[in-house]
């Protein structure tokens, strides 16, 4: 097809029931569903989308995006529309903008927010699930708090991408990495206290978070310590230890453009 016409379309998910945002065989995911859908609204005219982030199996967003290509334009109030009028009930378009040829919705990310959300000791309500990650030993969040501050700034995170692809660039900046008590999502199904991982940058490797809050899990256990985790960055193995954070508790929550 020869594109003309293009589109950034911001997206909110729940994916709990989703094997990430890439299509895959075999599996349901968040692509294929908004990739369906545009194919019955748009009547089988043709179409291409690129997506922002590719995140993992059961990782939802409240706000991540995608760019639509199309030989011809489309008008966007009646796109949104439509659109959300059959997506599933879990898939939320929230905006549709008309961007120039010279936008790349992944070459313009000025900045990615992620939130990961945790909870310890008591087993949750099991509507929490989809959500929260819980924790059932003790933590020591004020410890977790400052290892994760550690992670701040510029350094190299090989030990924090999982089975790195050849070439792949090491050496990243993380913008913000605290932890925080939540008091952005609330439920009368949540336990009382909860805490997220809050975590900036403008772009992640593989699972880079969910080994970020891995780490963070085992230090708040005093299974490693602070100087563990600020050898992993000053001397990173090329065999680490993987543990990996479960995904429910993530969420890629805002994302910034260059435009």
């Amino acid at each position: 097809m020869q594109a003309n016409h293009f589109y950034l379309i911001e997206v909110q998910y729940l994916g709990f029931r989703y094997h990430g945002w890439q299509r895959q065989p075999g599996v349901k995911t968040i692509q294929e569903m908004i990739e369906r859908t545009l194919k019955y609204i748009l009547a089988d005219k043709p179409f291409k989308i690129l997506g922002a982030s590719r995140t993992d199996a059961m990782v939802s967003a409240t706000q991540a995006a995608f760019e639509l290509f199309l030989e011809q334009p489309e008008d966007e109030q009646q796109l949104l529309a439509d659109f959300n009028e059959n997506l599933p009930a879990d898939i939320r378009a929230i905006s549709i903008e008309a961007v120039d040829q010279k936008f790349n919705v992944i070459q313009h990310v000025k900045e990615k927010e992620y939130l990961y959300l945790f909870s310890y000791g008591a087993k949750n309500h099991p509507f929490a699930a989809p959500y929260i990650t819980c924790i059932r030993e003790d933590l020591d969040i004020e410890l977790m708090k400052k290892g994760a501050k550690l992670f701040q700034g510029t350094h190299n995170f090989q030990e924090y991408c999982y089975k790195p692809k050849e070439g792949t660039q090491f050496e990243r900046e993380i913008i913000c990495s605290e932890i925080v008590e939540n008091d952005i999502w609330r439920a009368n199904f949540f336990p009382e206290q909860t805490f997220l991982y809050r975590v900036k940058g403008m772009g992640f490797m593989r699972n880079q978070i969910r080994l970020f809050m891995g780490r963070l899990f085992r230090l708040g256990k005093h299974e490693i310590s602070l100087n563990d985790i600020q050898l992993s960055l000053d001397q990173p193995s090329e065999t680490p230890d993987y543990f990996i954070a479960p995904a429910s508790g993530l969420m890629l929550h805002q994302m910034k453009f260059k435009k």
